[in-house]
């Protein structure tokens, strides 16, 4: 029996952003349980650990109850099997990013017809941040106070002193 209350919201939040924090503030309004999981990518070279991610993850997200910070390698359909979810969660900031969620929402849904792909639209006052933008920003010593929530600001300028 597959668990329909819960929602999985990956991604490799490298930090998390306003954007995330906004997306996953929204899905928990809509879902009983939802799993933020960062994936774990050995290909990719990522600024923080997926501890770290985690952490800051876990920092900005501990006012919603309802809101668990996990981790996963490999597909993300086998880490949803694993965790008997059915609804994976996708942020979608503008028109750009929908041609690659859509192939991989396709690819998921031929691998496990099972999962769902469910597409968030990113609020307009975030639509323009990323954790490339946060990271490029922060490393030229710039104000990301309005990129980033407020608790992790300090671990994202660490990451660079």
């Amino acid at each position: 029996m597959r668990n329909k209350g819960v929602c999985v919201y990956p991604g490799s939040f490298d930090p998390v952003t306003l954007g995330h924090i906004d997306l996953i503030e929204r899905a928990s309004k809509l879902f009983p349980e939802l799993v933020v999981a960062v994936l774990n990518n050995p290909d990719k070279h990522n600024l923080f650990t997926v501890e770290k991610r985690m952490e800051m993850l876990q920092k900005a997200c501990s006012h919603l109850p309802n809101v668990k910070i996990d981790s996963f390698d490999g597909l993300l359909v086998h880490y949803m099997r694993s965790i008997q979810a059915e609804i994976v969660l996708r942020g979608l900031r503008a028109v750009t990013d929908f041609e690659n969620e859509f192939q991989m929402a396709q690819v998921n849904r031929q691998i496990a017809p099972e999962i769902e792909t469910l597409f968030l639209m990113t609020s307009p006052d975030y639509a323009y941040i990323s954790s490339s933008a946060v990271r490029q920003v922060a490393a030229f010593g710039g104000d990301i106070a309005t990129l980033v929530p407020q608790c992790i600001i300090q671990d994202v300028y660490q990451a660079y002193h």
